[in-house]
């Protein structure tokens, strides 16, 4: 089948000097040229239900031939468009295939599973036992006001008489009504038992069948990345569950495989072509969750490509690394207390994993007599602007109860993508990380944290929005998601390498902030406008 689409000779006279990271890359011009082509091909987004990611291939045949392949991500069979997308790198979709035959099992199970849980047997038997329970306790604190009543008539009694044979007769009232109330207790408890029993035991068959259920998940999950066996430029092979269980220790994520970067690698070394740049762009409407703009170029996800493209790209020439000037923090204040800094885009607010350098670095540096820890508050990596550093632990804690209890006011300035139609607003998105694509953050009602921002239109100007953001929280990537989302103002910042096109750098700096100086109480307001 022809999955190989030249590309005319006249535009391929400039080739990158090594193949693209794909993690962090700008689309090269070939992979324009590929995506304007594939765009004639693909559905009108406005017909579409849910969009989807693509991916390009820019590669060379073993004619010298430049061209490009094409796939997207998922597993369908087939998207009728009349294009040619590369196959799967196992096709999961086979009838006749070992998944198939496991899937209809789990499929059974689940369907025993339902069953179980809507049986009107199991409705019925919750039902008495709610109703059982509620009359035994009304029966048992019944009993105890009558049984109260007759201790304090017999006491009356008692306390009325001397006559020792009365005496002896109320103590062997108050023994029987004692017995009785036990007999009692231990009846009502028998039969909430029994219920309890039966309801058991239908609870003990979903059990099994759901440890049933986990045991072939996990068996067939195993045996289906097996099947996933990828190549890489050196010509070596390896399946999907041995390069995570080399990688990150784990089993793979579900979708493991499917996404466009590995399938199209996959074909590429199959078929002895060399790869030359790789881009992947979103098509169709944005999802609910997740950040993601029609037409717009995204890295590779983290979770299933990073341990895959890392064991694929081992023996490929890759492109060189700019070396990139050092970034230096700007202090702008000091005294015996605090420093206030100005940090510029692309550094760290604290090491990374490969201990990259970062504020905090440069702090312990410059300043070595700071006690820890002195960073009260972050900045990402690609915003710049203002930040508060303590000198001592005493100021970090008040500074962070200052925090904590909202009582430091920060806005932000940024430019926006696009030509906002509103003067200003509030953004009420709750957020969490992005389990599968870390460190990016989705909008999620059901486990995401409180995130909310107050905005104000500047400037306009060329289809672009200079805004003033207020965050009243603040979460990781909070005015970058608040801006991008479909329900924020939908609208990427400027140069956002992940919710929106990257650039020389993102378009947003923390500019003012406020806050009540530790020693004098005070407040203190600092300002630093940005270079933009």
């Amino acid at each position: 089948m022809h999955y190989f689409y030249p590309i005319p000779e006249e535009l391929t006279s400039s080739l990158p000097d090594g193949f693209n990271n794909p993690f962090d890359y700008t689309p090269h011009p070939l992979c324009l040229f590929a995506k304007q082509q594939l765009e004639r091909s693909l559905p009108k987004p406005s017909t579409m239900e849910k969009g989807k990611m693509y991916g390009v291939l820019i590669v060379k045949n073993l004619s010298g031939q430049i061209g490009y392949l094409a796939a997207y991500s998922g597993n369908e069979k087939d998207l009728n468009s009349g294009f040619y997308f590369v196959p799967q790198v196992y096709d999961i979709t086979n009838p006749s295939g070992f998944f198939r035959a496991e899937e209809q099992n789990l499929n059974e199970i689940n369907a025993a599973i339902k069953e179980l849980k809507n049986s009107s047997v199991l409705s019925d038997l919750k039902q008495q036992l709610s109703a059982k329970e509620k009359a035994a306790k009304q029966t048992i604190k019944q009993t105890k006001e009558q049984n109260k009543i007759h201790k304090a008539e017999r006491d009356k009694k008692r306390s009325s008489t001397t006559d020792d044979s009365i005496h002896q007769l109320l103590i062997k009232q108050s023994q029987t009504e004692k017995s009785n109330f036990n007999k009692l207790r231990k009846q009502l408890k028998n039969e909430l038992d029994e219920l309890r029993s039966e309801i058991e035991s239908f609870n003990e068959k979903l059990n099994s069948l759901k440890e049933q259920r986990k045991l072939k998940s996990a068996e067939v999950q195993k045996q289906l990345f097996d099947n996933y066996v990828f190549i890489n430029a050196d010509g070596n092979k390896a399946s999907a569950t041995a390069i995570f269980e080399q990688s990150v220790n784990t089993l793979p994520p579900a979708g493991t495989g499917d996404c466009a970067a590995p399938k199209l690698l996959q074909h590429a070394f199959i078929n002895n072509y060399t790869p030359i740049a790789i881009a992947e762009f979103w098509w169709g409407p944005s999802p609910q969750k997740k950040v993601r703009k029609h037409g717009y170029f995204y890295p590779a996800c983290k979770s299933k490509c990073e341990p895959l493209l890392g064991f694929m790209l081992k023996g490929l020439s890759m492109a060189s690394d700019k070396v990139k000037k050092p970034l230096k923090i700007e202090v702008i204040y000091e005294d015996d207390c605090l420093i206030i800094i100005n940090k510029p885009s692309g550094l760290l607010s604290v090491p990374g994993k490969s201990n990259d350098d970062s504020v905090y670095q440069q702090i312990k540096h410059l300043f070595p007599r700071c006690e820890e820890p002195f960073i009260v508050h972050r900045l990402d990596r690609d915003t710049s602007g203002l930040m508060i550093i303590t000198k001592t632990k005493n100021v970090y804690i008040n500074l962070q109860k200052q925090f904590l209890n909202h009582d430091v006011k920060k806005r932000y300035v940024a430019i926006l993508d696009g030509d906002i139609k509103k003067d200003s607003g509030t953004i009420d998105l709750p957020l969490r990380v992005d389990l599968d694509d870390r460190p990016r953050q989705l909008v999620c009602y059901k486990h995401g944290k409180p995130a909310k921002t107050l905005w104000k239109v500047i400037t306009k100007d060329k289809n672009q929005t200079r805004v003033h953001f207020y965050p009243l929280t603040g979460r990781t990537h909070q005015l970058r998601v608040h801006a991008a989302h479909i329900k924020g103002l939908n609208t990427p910042i400027v140069g956002d390498p992940l919710y929106g096109r990257k650039a020389k750098r993102l378009m947003l700096h923390a500019e003012h902030i406020v806050f009540n100086h530790p020693e004098t109480q005070k407040q203190i307001a600092f300002h630093c406008p940005a270079n933009f």
